[in-house]
């Protein structure tokens, strides 16, 4: 695959990056703005993900029928997604209609804000609250960060919560707006079959009037608090266990062993906890993961099962992680390259994913990482580096919440 790294960056400093491929047979371009929970006062708390669901509301040259009337049109695969550090627009097209697809996605990111698409929204985003507190993990998951991160933002809502949605002002958000959707807080990553000079010219022309904030992100490592907590909710009636603890941000050289240390102790259908726990009937669910953050990272332990066997499943739980390190061999590094190589490769053979993983490590590091670098990286850790990330965050200090039946 002949793939090119291209880069621009426009006068008010908008970047414009991509991985083009003259054979491939689809285009994909995504805006992806460093703005998130994270990034938000308290008192708007939810914000960034109302903006998301704005962003589709219309603009000036558009309705929001047009909007998605023409992206039905040309055929288009597209979405946006708000995560605590990051928000994402995103399309996959045919080359032939990448230039539309770029127009819609340009004109979007400059919304109308009218205050009636607010007053309606707010329903939409309370309606969305109120349905993720019917899904126990999630309840549990944003007590756990809460409890975590204490005072600091990534504690954060992703939603918000009843209140602060509820007092949020149109005028508040264009405020926030105005602040962190900035060119220079923006980059635009495409990826596939594309005249990337092209794209550059309809981007100045699109986005060249947009201004520089100098929005900025406390990126320091926050303290994370050492604590246990039980929801009792008579809405359940099994045992969910989460806890939370540090791990490499994503800065750091070692979030590749971390992220091999998270899966060979808790990946879905073959680790540690699924053969300890899953397939000896001790637990319904159990896995690992590691989640690395700007500045930060989390490790996430999650089990669910009978209520009466919630200790006995936790118990299970650090048994394994106690005894992991001892436990590696290198028949399990050699597993864990191979799964980890084959799943990066899948996700970088169609321009859609490329797009993906092109916009956000730059987003966070501000650099490029070819596809094959990265591969590299995997294949060059070792024994000793996931001993010694075990011993650098041996999934200490924790948070531990269960929820339980009341």
């Amino acid at each position: 695959m002949a793939v090119t790294f291209e880069k621009a960056t426009l006068d008010n400093g908008l970047t414009i990056i991509s991985e083009t491929n003259p054979d491939a047979h689809t285009a994909a371009c995504g805006f992806f703005v460093r703005t998130g929970a994270r990034d938000e006062a308290p008192v708007v708390m939810g914000v960034s993900h109302f903006l998301e669901h704005m962003m589709f509301k219309g603009t000036d040259r558009r309705t929001a029928d047009d909007v998605n009337r023409e992206f039905d049109e040309i055929g288009a695969n597209y979405n946006a997604y708000t995560a605590s550090e990051l928000t994402c627009f995103h399309a996959t097209v045919l080359p032939e209609h990448l230039t539309q697809a770029a127009d819609i996605l340009g004109d979007i990111l400059r919304p109308a804000l009218r205050q009636e698409d607010f007053d309606t929204e707010k329903s939409v985003i309370l309606e969305e609250i109120a349905m993720y507190k019917d899904h126990p993990f999630w309840v549990l998951y944003e007590r756990a960060m809460e409890e975590y991160y204490g005072e600091h933002p990534l504690a954060h809502r992703v939603l918000g919560t009843d209140q602060t949605i509820t007092d949020l002002s149109r005028d508040q958000m264009q405020t926030y707006f105005d602040d962190r959707y900035s060119s220079d807080n923006t980059v635009i990553a495409l990826a596939g079959r594309l005249d990337f000079d092209a794209c550059v010219k309809q981007f100045n022309d699109l986005c060249g009037h947009w201004s520089r904030t100098g929005a900025v992100r406390d990126g320091k490592r926050p303290q994370p608090h050492d604590r246990e907590f039980t929801i009792n909710d008579d809405r359940v009636n099994r045992a969910y266990i989460l806890q939370v603890s540090p791990g490499p941000s994503i800065q750091d050289d070692t979030r590749y062993a971390a992220m091999m240390l998270g899966k060979v102790l808790g990946d879905p259908g073959n680790s540690r906890l699924h053969w300890a726990l899953i397939e000896t009937g001790i637990a319904e669910d159990c896995q690992a993961a590691y989640d690395p953050r700007d500045g930060c990272g989390d490790y996430y332990i999650y089990a669910s099962g009978e209520p009466d066997r919630a200790d006995t499943i936790w118990a299970a739980v650090q048994k394994e992680v106690d005894s992991l390190v001892d436990s590696l061999t290198l028949d399990d590094l050699e597993l864990l390259r191979n799964r980890l190589a084959t799943s990066v490769t899948l996700a970088g053979e169609r321009p859609g994913g490329r797009m993906q993983r092109l916009g956000r490590l730059w987003t966070y590091l501000g650099e490029y990482t070819p596809l094959e670098e990265e591969l590299a990286r995997i294949n060059a850790v070792t024994l000793d580096d996931l001993r010694a990330v075990y011993q650098q965050y041996p999934f200490s200090p924790k948070t531990l919440g269960r929820m339980l039946p009341a």
